[in-house]
Protein backbone atom coordinates (compact mmCIF):
# COMPACT_ATOMS: atom_id res chain seq x y z
CA UNK A 1 0.00 0.00 0.00
CA UNK A 2 1.54 3.34 -0.98
CA UNK A 3 2.20 6.11 1.66
CA UNK A 4 -0.43 8.95 1.97
CA UNK A 5 0.86 12.15 0.34
CA UNK A 6 1.12 15.03 2.96
CA UNK A 7 -1.18 17.90 2.13
CA UNK A 8 -0.67 21.58 1.88
CA UNK A 9 -3.27 22.11 4.69
CA UNK A 10 -0.82 20.29 6.92
CA UNK A 11 2.40 21.99 5.77
CA UNK A 12 0.74 24.89 7.02
CA UNK A 13 -0.11 23.81 10.08
CA UNK A 14 2.98 22.48 11.11
CA UNK A 15 4.44 25.47 10.08
CA UNK A 16 2.25 28.14 12.01
CA UNK A 17 1.54 29.70 8.74
CA UNK A 18 -1.82 30.46 7.12
CA UNK A 19 -2.99 28.63 3.69
CA UNK A 20 -1.92 31.25 1.85
CA UNK A 21 1.25 31.70 2.67
CA UNK A 22 2.28 28.20 2.36
CA UNK A 23 0.53 28.34 -0.65
CA UNK A 24 2.70 31.24 -2.13
CA UNK A 25 5.89 29.48 -0.81
CA UNK A 26 5.41 26.22 -2.08
CA UNK A 27 3.67 27.01 -5.54
CA UNK A 28 6.32 29.59 -6.47
CA UNK A 29 3.25 32.73 -6.60
CA UNK A 30 4.69 35.79 -7.85
CA UNK A 31 3.74 37.34 -4.64
CA UNK A 32 6.44 37.74 -1.81
CA UNK A 33 6.98 36.14 1.79
CA UNK A 34 9.32 37.48 4.07
CA UNK A 35 12.56 35.29 4.52
CA UNK A 36 11.51 34.04 7.98
CA UNK A 37 8.78 32.75 6.83
CA UNK A 38 9.56 31.24 3.67
CA UNK A 39 12.39 29.04 5.10
CA UNK A 40 10.08 27.82 7.93
CA UNK A 41 7.73 26.66 4.98
CA UNK A 42 10.18 24.96 3.03
CA UNK A 43 12.08 23.34 5.86
CA UNK A 44 8.63 22.22 7.33
CA UNK A 45 7.55 20.90 3.95
CA UNK A 46 10.82 18.42 3.76
CA UNK A 47 10.84 17.38 7.11
CA UNK A 48 6.74 15.85 5.96
CA UNK A 49 7.97 14.82 2.96
CA UNK A 50 5.13 17.00 1.28
CA UNK A 51 5.21 16.93 -3.02
CA UNK A 52 3.96 20.13 -4.65
CA UNK A 53 1.23 19.93 -6.72
CA UNK A 54 2.57 21.03 -10.31
CA UNK A 55 -1.34 21.79 -11.51
CA UNK A 56 -1.24 24.00 -8.25
CA UNK A 57 1.77 25.85 -9.17
CA UNK A 58 1.40 26.29 -12.80
CA UNK A 59 -2.20 28.61 -11.65
CA UNK A 60 0.27 30.48 -8.84
CA UNK A 61 3.21 31.29 -11.48
CA UNK A 62 0.93 31.49 -14.31
CA UNK A 63 2.69 28.71 -16.34
CA UNK A 64 4.04 25.49 -15.90
CA UNK A 65 7.80 23.75 -17.01
CA UNK A 66 6.31 22.54 -19.63
CA UNK A 67 6.83 23.16 -22.98
CA UNK A 68 4.63 21.82 -25.82
CA UNK A 69 5.50 20.91 -29.04
CA UNK A 70 3.15 20.19 -31.61
CA UNK A 71 3.98 17.98 -35.03
CA UNK A 72 2.11 16.20 -37.74
CA UNK A 73 3.33 12.65 -37.51
CA UNK A 74 6.19 11.84 -35.12
CA UNK A 75 7.28 8.77 -37.27
CA UNK A 76 8.48 10.68 -40.05
CA UNK A 77 12.25 11.29 -39.33
CA UNK A 78 11.84 14.97 -40.41
CA UNK A 79 9.44 15.58 -37.34
CA UNK A 80 11.60 13.64 -34.99
CA UNK A 81 15.02 15.02 -36.23
CA UNK A 82 13.11 18.65 -35.00
CA UNK A 83 12.16 17.14 -32.17
CA UNK A 84 15.13 16.19 -30.87
CA UNK A 85 16.60 19.78 -31.60
CA UNK A 86 13.39 21.40 -29.54
CA UNK A 87 13.78 18.89 -26.65
CA UNK A 88 17.86 19.36 -26.26
CA UNK A 89 17.13 23.25 -26.03
CA UNK A 90 14.29 22.84 -23.67
CA UNK A 91 15.50 20.54 -20.92
CA UNK A 92 18.75 22.66 -21.02
CA UNK A 93 16.42 24.99 -19.59
CA UNK A 94 15.35 22.87 -16.85
CA UNK A 95 11.88 22.41 -19.05
CA UNK A 96 9.95 19.35 -19.82
CA UNK A 97 8.28 19.07 -23.77
CA UNK A 98 4.90 17.50 -23.87
CA UNK A 99 4.39 15.99 -27.57
CA UNK A 100 1.38 15.82 -29.56
CA UNK A 101 0.49 14.75 -32.61
CA UNK A 102 -2.26 15.77 -35.22
CA UNK A 103 -1.95 12.97 -38.05
CA UNK A 104 -1.87 16.07 -40.31
CA UNK A 105 -5.60 17.10 -39.11
CA UNK A 106 -6.31 20.46 -38.83
CA UNK A 107 -8.79 20.68 -35.92
CA UNK A 108 -6.24 18.22 -33.85
CA UNK A 109 -3.52 21.30 -34.02
CA UNK A 110 -6.40 23.29 -32.59
CA UNK A 111 -7.25 20.99 -29.95
CA UNK A 112 -3.95 20.49 -28.75
CA UNK A 113 -3.02 24.27 -28.67
CA UNK A 114 -6.37 24.54 -25.92
CA UNK A 115 -5.45 21.54 -23.98
CA UNK A 116 -2.17 22.80 -23.73
CA UNK A 117 -2.82 26.43 -23.05
CA UNK A 118 -5.71 24.91 -20.36
CA UNK A 119 -2.00 23.35 -18.60
CA UNK A 120 -0.57 26.56 -18.69
CA UNK A 121 2.37 25.53 -20.69
CA UNK A 122 4.78 27.91 -20.99
CA UNK A 123 5.02 27.72 -24.74
CA UNK A 124 4.45 25.54 -27.85
CA UNK A 125 6.29 24.87 -31.02
CA UNK A 126 4.52 23.95 -33.54
CA UNK A 127 6.46 21.47 -36.46
CA UNK A 128 4.90 21.52 -39.96
CA UNK A 129 3.26 22.91 -42.85
CA UNK A 130 0.39 25.08 -42.88
CA UNK A 131 -2.49 24.76 -45.48
CA UNK A 132 -4.64 26.53 -47.90
CA UNK A 133 -7.38 25.85 -45.62
CA UNK A 134 -8.46 29.22 -44.41
CA UNK A 135 -10.90 28.37 -41.67
CA UNK A 136 -8.73 26.01 -40.10
CA UNK A 137 -5.81 28.48 -40.15
CA UNK A 138 -7.86 31.08 -38.42
CA UNK A 139 -9.27 28.78 -35.65
CA UNK A 140 -5.98 28.19 -34.94
CA UNK A 141 -4.95 31.46 -35.18
CA UNK A 142 -7.38 32.74 -32.44
CA UNK A 143 -6.24 29.58 -29.99
CA UNK A 144 -3.00 30.77 -30.51
CA UNK A 145 -4.07 34.24 -29.60
CA UNK A 146 -5.66 33.27 -26.71
CA UNK A 147 -2.83 31.47 -25.31
CA UNK A 148 -0.52 34.29 -25.99
CA UNK A 149 -2.64 36.89 -24.00
CA UNK A 150 -2.38 34.40 -21.28
CA UNK A 151 1.61 34.96 -20.94
CA UNK A 152 2.19 31.96 -23.24
CA UNK A 153 4.88 31.90 -26.49
CA UNK A 154 4.12 30.39 -29.46
CA UNK A 155 7.40 29.28 -32.59
CA UNK A 156 6.71 27.98 -35.91
CA UNK A 157 8.68 25.94 -38.24
CA UNK A 158 6.67 26.42 -41.12
CA UNK A 159 5.60 29.27 -43.17
CA UNK A 160 4.88 32.59 -41.54
CA UNK A 161 1.55 32.65 -41.85
CA UNK A 162 0.47 32.81 -38.44
CA UNK A 163 2.06 35.74 -36.69
CA UNK A 164 4.55 33.68 -34.61
CA UNK A 165 7.94 33.83 -34.35
CA UNK A 166 8.72 30.95 -36.91
CA UNK A 167 11.56 29.17 -38.49
CA UNK A 168 11.37 29.02 -42.42
CA UNK A 169 12.79 26.64 -44.26
CA UNK A 170 14.27 27.32 -47.82
CA UNK A 171 11.62 24.70 -49.63
CA UNK A 172 11.47 26.93 -52.67
CA UNK A 173 14.68 27.89 -53.10
CA UNK A 174 15.88 24.13 -52.54
CA UNK A 175 13.40 23.05 -55.46
CA UNK A 176 15.02 25.64 -57.57
CA UNK A 177 18.42 24.63 -56.83
CA UNK A 178 17.81 20.73 -57.47
CA UNK A 179 16.05 21.22 -60.60
CA UNK A 180 18.92 23.16 -62.04
CA UNK A 181 21.70 20.56 -60.85
CA UNK A 182 19.42 17.80 -62.40
CA UNK A 183 19.07 19.48 -65.84
CA UNK A 184 22.70 19.33 -65.47
CA UNK A 185 23.28 15.97 -65.37
CA UNK A 186 21.78 16.12 -68.71
CA UNK A 187 17.97 15.17 -67.86
CA UNK A 188 14.78 16.83 -69.76
CA UNK A 189 12.11 15.40 -69.03
CA UNK A 190 10.94 15.20 -65.33
CA UNK A 191 7.97 13.87 -62.90
CA UNK A 192 7.43 14.76 -59.62
CA UNK A 193 5.98 13.08 -56.90
CA UNK A 194 4.49 16.26 -55.37
CA UNK A 195 2.70 15.48 -52.15
CA UNK A 196 -0.43 16.60 -50.58
CA UNK A 197 -1.82 20.07 -53.28
CA UNK A 198 -3.27 21.75 -49.80
CA UNK A 199 0.17 21.88 -47.96
CA UNK A 200 2.08 24.69 -48.16
CA UNK A 201 5.54 23.01 -48.21
CA UNK A 202 4.69 20.77 -51.25
CA UNK A 203 3.30 23.95 -53.07
CA UNK A 204 6.31 25.54 -52.40
CA UNK A 205 8.50 22.75 -53.35
CA UNK A 206 6.93 22.05 -56.84
CA UNK A 207 6.87 25.80 -57.50
CA UNK A 208 10.83 26.32 -56.75
CA UNK A 209 11.29 23.16 -58.95
CA UNK A 210 9.14 24.13 -61.73
CA UNK A 211 10.89 27.39 -61.66
CA UNK A 212 14.45 25.70 -61.89
CA UNK A 213 13.17 23.72 -64.80
CA UNK A 214 12.45 26.79 -66.92
CA UNK A 215 15.58 28.63 -65.70
CA UNK A 216 17.05 25.71 -67.77
CA UNK A 217 14.44 25.90 -70.60
CA UNK A 218 13.55 22.12 -69.34
CA UNK A 219 9.58 21.53 -70.22
CA UNK A 220 7.23 21.47 -67.31
CA UNK A 221 7.22 17.95 -65.16
CA UNK A 222 4.33 15.43 -65.10
CA UNK A 223 3.08 16.53 -61.51
CA UNK A 224 1.67 13.65 -59.17
CA UNK A 225 0.44 14.45 -56.02
CA UNK A 226 -0.16 11.50 -53.20
CA UNK A 227 -0.04 11.29 -49.22
CA UNK A 228 3.06 13.13 -47.48
CA UNK A 229 4.05 9.11 -46.50
CA UNK A 230 6.28 6.49 -48.01
CA UNK A 231 3.08 4.26 -48.88
CA UNK A 232 2.58 7.90 -50.91
CA UNK A 233 5.17 7.89 -52.35
CA UNK A 234 4.69 4.26 -53.42
CA UNK A 235 1.28 4.60 -54.99
CA UNK A 236 2.01 7.66 -56.64
CA UNK A 237 5.50 5.97 -58.76
CA UNK A 238 3.19 3.24 -59.64
CA UNK A 239 1.06 5.66 -61.17
CA UNK A 240 3.75 7.47 -62.79
CA UNK A 241 4.80 4.19 -64.72
CA UNK A 242 1.31 3.91 -65.68
CA UNK A 243 1.00 6.82 -67.15
CA UNK A 244 4.33 5.82 -69.51
CA UNK A 245 5.36 9.01 -68.81
CA UNK A 246 9.14 9.52 -70.49
CA UNK A 247 10.56 11.09 -67.61
CA UNK A 248 14.17 10.03 -66.75
CA UNK A 249 14.57 11.55 -63.80
CA UNK A 250 11.71 11.70 -60.81
CA UNK A 251 11.51 14.92 -57.44
CA UNK A 252 9.71 13.42 -54.43
CA UNK A 253 9.19 16.41 -52.53
CA UNK A 254 10.10 14.43 -49.65
CA UNK A 255 12.85 11.90 -48.93
CA UNK A 256 10.20 9.37 -47.46
CA UNK A 257 7.89 9.86 -49.94
CA UNK A 258 11.17 9.13 -52.29
CA UNK A 259 12.00 5.85 -50.36
CA UNK A 260 8.68 4.87 -51.05
CA UNK A 261 8.92 5.36 -54.49
CA UNK A 262 12.47 3.68 -54.75
CA UNK A 263 10.76 0.80 -53.69
CA UNK A 264 7.97 0.49 -55.75
CA UNK A 265 10.55 1.26 -59.13
CA UNK A 266 12.72 -1.56 -57.84
CA UNK A 267 9.41 -4.02 -57.62
CA UNK A 268 8.79 -3.27 -61.01
CA UNK A 269 12.23 -3.92 -62.44
CA UNK A 270 13.02 -0.26 -63.06
CA UNK A 271 16.82 0.05 -61.85
CA UNK A 272 17.71 3.41 -59.90
CA UNK A 273 19.40 5.50 -61.51
CA UNK A 274 20.18 3.02 -65.09
CA UNK A 275 16.91 3.40 -65.74
CA UNK A 276 15.17 6.13 -63.85
CA UNK A 277 16.83 8.70 -61.38
CA UNK A 278 15.61 9.81 -58.42
CA UNK A 279 15.56 12.52 -55.90
CA UNK A 280 13.97 13.78 -52.44
CA UNK A 281 14.15 16.83 -50.06
CA UNK A 282 15.11 16.81 -46.22
CA UNK A 283 18.26 14.52 -46.27
CA UNK A 284 16.56 12.71 -43.57
CA UNK A 285 18.89 10.14 -41.10
CA UNK A 286 17.77 6.70 -42.46
CA UNK A 287 19.08 8.16 -46.26
CA UNK A 288 22.61 6.29 -44.83
CA UNK A 289 20.99 3.15 -44.94
CA UNK A 290 19.26 3.39 -48.40
CA UNK A 291 20.91 1.85 -51.62
CA UNK A 292 21.47 3.96 -53.68
CA UNK A 293 22.29 6.79 -51.68
CA UNK A 294 19.56 9.27 -52.50
CA UNK A 295 20.25 12.71 -54.07
CA UNK A 296 18.50 15.49 -52.09
CA UNK A 297 17.85 18.85 -50.33
CA UNK A 298 19.71 18.85 -46.68
CA UNK A 299 17.66 20.93 -44.19
CA UNK A 300 19.86 20.97 -40.72
CA UNK A 301 16.60 19.45 -39.30
CA UNK A 302 17.77 19.76 -35.69
CA UNK A 303 19.15 23.00 -35.81
CA UNK A 304 15.81 24.03 -37.03
CA UNK A 305 14.06 22.47 -33.84
CA UNK A 306 16.93 24.05 -31.78
CA UNK A 307 16.59 27.51 -33.28
CA UNK A 308 12.92 27.63 -32.49
CA UNK A 309 12.97 26.54 -29.01
CA UNK A 310 15.25 28.96 -28.69
CA UNK A 311 12.81 31.82 -30.29
CA UNK A 312 10.02 30.34 -27.80
CA UNK A 313 12.21 30.43 -24.79
CA UNK A 314 13.41 34.04 -25.27
CA UNK A 315 10.99 36.68 -24.70
CA UNK A 316 12.26 39.25 -27.59
CA UNK A 317 10.39 42.15 -28.58
CA UNK A 318 6.16 42.33 -29.66
CA UNK A 319 7.18 41.78 -33.51
CA UNK A 320 6.91 38.03 -34.79
CA UNK A 321 11.13 37.15 -35.34
CA UNK A 322 11.44 35.35 -39.18
CA UNK A 323 14.93 32.70 -39.19
CA UNK A 324 15.16 31.65 -43.00
CA UNK A 325 17.25 28.18 -43.09
CA UNK A 326 18.56 27.68 -46.13
CA UNK A 327 18.68 23.79 -47.99
CA UNK A 328 21.64 22.48 -49.90
CA UNK A 329 21.36 20.46 -52.72
CA UNK A 330 23.56 16.73 -52.20
CA UNK A 331 23.63 15.03 -55.59
CA UNK A 332 24.18 10.99 -54.37
CA UNK A 333 24.33 7.73 -56.44
CA UNK A 334 20.30 7.75 -57.37
CA UNK A 335 20.49 10.19 -59.66
CA UNK A 336 23.10 9.60 -63.38
CA UNK A 337 24.31 11.90 -66.15
CA UNK A 338 21.36 11.21 -68.62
Amino acid sequence: MSARQVTLAEVAKQAGVSLATASRVLNGSTRQVSEELSDRVLRTAEQLGYVPNASAQALARNSSSLVGLVVHDITDPYFSCIAAGVTRVAEEAGLVVVLGTTGRRPEREVELVSTLRAHRARAIVLAGSRTTDRTAQARLAAEIDAFTEQGGRVACVSQAKLGTDTVVPGNRAGGRALARALTELGHKRFAVLAGPSELFVARDRLAGFKAGLADAGAAPPLVINGAFTRDGGYEAALELLASKSRATCVFAVTDVMAMGAMAALRERGVRVPEDMSIAGFDDIPTLRDTVPALSTVRLPLEEMGEIAAGLVLDPGGDEARTVRVAGEVVLRASTAHN
